[in-house]
């Protein structure tokens, strides 16, 4: 913003130190309590007092200034509640007091590049999960890019590795912030990695979407300003495999879990589990397994498992720990002699390939299928899978359609912020008051909302069962069922394991669509 050099003089002759006191004296005066009746007169005599000739703000705030020197007597001291209107729209032309009002009424500049600082898995067993998320990342700034950036401003990414650790984790979060100065941050993979950065980026003020952790916990413990998911949590993601299951094999007497030792696995098998409870009181817990995150063997637990023979085999592990996890459970028999339910699966199909058997139950965090049966035949939806695959040398999967929902999530944002701010660059603060209560769509699958009461996020949730298909060397997923997620996510207000206590056996009779394959 133009400063022309002679307002410190003028200023320090007024007896004004600095523009944080004027600032002070703008907010306390006479002219802004009773004089103003709003900032619209300002913010007009900012925009139009213009003399003719002068083709540039630089040169119209040197000529106020001087203007503005010759009226007031120097020496002279601006008393509180004495500021005059000729003195403020001078100031105000000078583009001075933009940042003293308490809302901005002026245009921001609109800055070079929009930062936005990334975390995903990198290295170790879920980078399989997270490397993918990452060139999506990139694959969609650069197409961003080419349309001209989000509000003509393009965009500049940075990557902070999750696998490094939980403090190097929160280090290089905060260094990305502090020192490179990010304009939002996607953070964050891990239900853990979100449990430790969202109070951090509400301490730092730096507006975080939460683009793939799922324990709901996370938004029901508090209200946050800056925080928003932008896809389901866990709530309706393991309703959504518990309904396809109770659907589709209603007869089962026994289950058994095996998850990962953290916060997304305890949290969703005790969603799960209190959703069972109150839906079909009458099936038997037989095994609660839960090997640490990261486990490079389950020869104990599917020994465990083989011997205990139930019915139903859940597990919401991801990434390299599920697929280690199949594969040996596959090479024992594990997989034929229960009814196996990947309650998050989608990722590993490809992976897996000939590993994953017929018949497996498969959620996808989301309405999200490289073949979504509503998006199949759409040319954009198309066109992205063939060139993220031409990119990677494998479809998208879940993790790169939330990836998507982050940056469209963010665009949304900043698209509303700019209308409503006049058309003009809006500050980091406008930006966070328009992303409560947006409804965006990727075009990838259907709409989300990101819920005003609590920043969560509305998400469709596909599941469907494994099958073979020709020419492809893995399973598709088929009697896909697509459920609504205003039906399935708890209330804002409500937390999860308590809404879920109050369902009947009858809530699994609601009317659901069912796709074939192909």
């Amino acid at each position: 913003m133009a400063r022309c050099g002679l307002w410190p003089e003028l200023l320090s002759h007024h007896g004004i130190k600095g523009i944080d006191h004027f600032g002070d004296l703008v907010r306390s005066s006479r002219f802004a309590s009773d004089k103003m009746g709003d900032s619209r007169e300002l913010n007009s005599s900012a925009r139009e007092w213009r003399p003719r000739g002068l083709a540039t703000r630089d040169n119209y705030s040197s000529v106020v200034a001087r203007r503005s020197a010759r009226r007031l007597k120097p020496g002279a001291t601006i008393k509180q509640g004495g500021l005059s209107m000729q003195f403020l729209k001078a100031a105000v032309a000078a583009g001075l007091i933009v940042a003293s009002f308490t809302g901005p009424s002026l245009a921001q500049n609109k800055p070079s590049e929009l930062k936005i600082g990334i975390t995903t898995f990198l290295s170790g067993p879920a980078s399989v999960f997270g490397v993918p998320a990452k060139a999506a990342a990139e694959m969609i700034a650069e197409d961003l890019n080419k349309k001209g950036g989000i509000g003509g401003v393009p965009v500049k990414l940075s990557f902070i590795d999750e696998g490094a650790g939980g403090e190097a984790l929160v280090s290089n979060y905060r260094r990305v912030v502090q020192d490179e100065k990010v304009d939002a941050t996607f953070a964050s993979i891990s239900s853990g990695s979100c449990t430790q950065l969202v109070p951090v980026a509400e301490d730092l003020k730096v507006m975080n979407f939460m683009w793939d952790c799922g324990a709901a916990s996370i938004l029901e413990t508090k209200k946050y300003r800056y925080n928003f998911r932008t896809q389901a949590n866990g709530t309706p993601e393991m309703l959504a495999v518990l309904l396809y299951l109770l659907k589709t094999k209603p007869d089962f007497k026994t289950i058994a879990v095996v998850n990962q030792d953290y916060a997304w696995g305890r949290e969703s098998w005790e969603i799960f589990s209190t959703a069972l409870k109150a839906m079909k009181p009458d099936v038997q817990v037989v095994a609660e397994l839960f090997p640490k995150f990261g486990a490079p063997d389950y020869s104990t637990e599917v020994s465990r498992l083989l011997a205990l023979r139930p019915d139903v085999v859940l597990t919401t592990s991801w990434g390299g720990d599920l697929d280690t996890l199949v594969r040996q459970a596959g090479q024992r028999g594990l997989l034929q002699q229960s009814t196996f339910v990947l309650g998050i699966g989608e990722s590993s199909i490809q992976r897996l390939g000939k590993d994953l058997p017929e018949g497996l139950i498969v959620g996808a965090r989301g309405d999200h299928w490289f073949l979504h049966p509503e998006k199949k035949n759409d040319a954009a939806f198309k066109a992205f899978n063939e060139a993220f695959k031409a990119k990677t040398g494998a479809w998208p999967i879940y993790p790169v359609y939330h990836m998507a929902q982050a940056f469209k999530a963010l665009q949304t944002a900043y698209d509303k912020a700019i209308k409503s701010n006049g058309g003009n660059w809006p500050t980091r603060e406008q930006v966070v008051d328009a992303t409560a209560g947006i409804e965006f769509a990727t075009g990838f699958g259907r709409p989300i909302t990101l819920r005003p009461e609590d920043n969560q996020g509305l998400e469709a949730q596909l599941v469907g069962v494994t099958k073979s298909v020709p020419g492809y060397d893995f399973k598709l997923l088929d009697n896909m069922m697509i459920f609504d997620p205003k039906v399935i996510t708890n209330p804002a207000g409500v937390r999860s394991v308590e809404w879920l206590k109050t369902l009947k056996p009858d809530f699994v009779k609601m009317d659901v669509p069912t796709f074939k394959a192909q």
